[in-house]
């Protein structure tokens, strides 16, 4: 296993990281795996080398991060491995159970601190933003957390690249810990990342970690057309058919299967190492509930991609709508 700083930080992270949505409760989504199920993935991750886990509280309502925190106290040495999780989205239709206020980021965090079982969070990341808190209000709820030991690290995910120089330059000017990762949306069929957010966080010293680097399982190889939902996990989530919908992303995929063909590797493997290739990525967040997933992950890091073999890959892109961020702040909300 490879490993890299985490933006201009001295922490260390491999340059897999195991994405535990996958694990949590089958009662959240069908193609979740329960705790037993997972055991062997959390084994098998730690054996190769991934010290970087990520979750979120809201995946299986607070389950993955039991899951995580109960495989990872079995198999794991707590100091060398990175536990990064996320606040935002909410755990119920109640008051307060969402967002990112002061209240809600206090709260959450203590919450995913008990589930974890351990004592800081070493990357804790806002999973969209919050279009009726200030933002200034949530980097100094996020600051204070800092401050009182309970978190290292701070990290964000989809946003516009306004918005996220926005929000480093109000850290910036109050002293404040800021962003040192950004989770996107960027993989081989939705590069639309490289135009603002990426050179953003080459400029910042911020890492990329990428959400859905196999487009849900589209660049994975198995599927058969635009749209397929034979898998349970197209079929149940659903979210592919909307992300990616446009006829030259197939066009992606089939360049795709004539590189893997060409270099008898599997298109998984040759669509992760094209990522690992990118400016400013870190760490791909790769789910896994199949062992085999897992491997071609780790088989990954070992590939090395010509540049013939980049040019193939790339050259049927064309532009897509932004898609998977969350709802932006009105332009009013710029403070100066």
């Amino acid at each position: 296993m490879e490993y890299v700083r985490l933006g201009e930080t001295g922490m260390q992270v491999s340059r897999i990281c195991l994405g535990c949505m996958s694990y949590g409760s089958p009662e959240w989504r069908p193609w979740v795996l329960d705790e037993d199920a997972a055991r062997p993935f959390f084994e098998r991750a730690v054996e190769a080398g991934i010290n970087f886990f990520d979750t979120a509280n809201m995946y299986s309502l607070g389950r993955s991060e039991e899951v995580t925190g109960r495989w990872l106290r079995e198999f794991a040495s707590r100091d060398e491995v990175v536990i990064a999780t996320k606040v935002h989205f909410p755990m119920s239709s109640r008051p307060n159970m969402g967002g990112l206020s002061r209240k809600h980021i206090q709260q959450a965090c203590e919450d995913s601190l008990r589930r974890l079982g351990v004592e800081t969070i070493d990357l804790y990341q806002i999973h969209r933003l919050d279009p009726h808190t200030p933002i200034e209000e949530t980097l100094a709820a996020l600051d204070g957390l800092v401050q009182q030991g309970k978190v290292r690290y701070l990290g964000a995910s989809s946003m516009y690249a306004w918005e996220f120089m926005h929000a480093l330059r109000a850290s910036d000017a109050r002293g404040w810990s800021r962003f040192v990762s950004m989770q996107n949306h960027y993989n081989l069929v939705y590069r639309e990342e490289e135009r603002e957010m990426l050179p953003l966080c080459e400029t910042e010293g911020v890492s990329a970690i990428p959400w859905s680097p196999l487009a849900r399982g589209m660049l994975a190889g198995t599927r058969t057309k635009l749209g397929d939902d034979s898998t349970v996990r197209s079929g149940s989530d659903g979210l592919d058919q909307i992300l990616y919908d446009q006829p030259s992303d197939w066009d992606v995929v089939e360049a795709l299967r004539k590189v893997a063909a060409a270099r008898e590797a599997k298109p998984a493997q040759v669509a992760l190492a094209w990522l690992l290739g990118r400016p400013a990525v870190a760490a791909p967040i790769v789910g896994a509930t199949k062992l085999s997933h897992l491997e071609d992950a780790l088989e990954a890091v070992d590939l090395a991609l010509t540049g013939e073999e980049v040019e193939a890959l790339e050259a049927p892109y064309q532009a897509h709508p932004v898609k998977g961020l969350g709802p932006s702040r009105p332009w009013s909300w710029r403070r100066h």
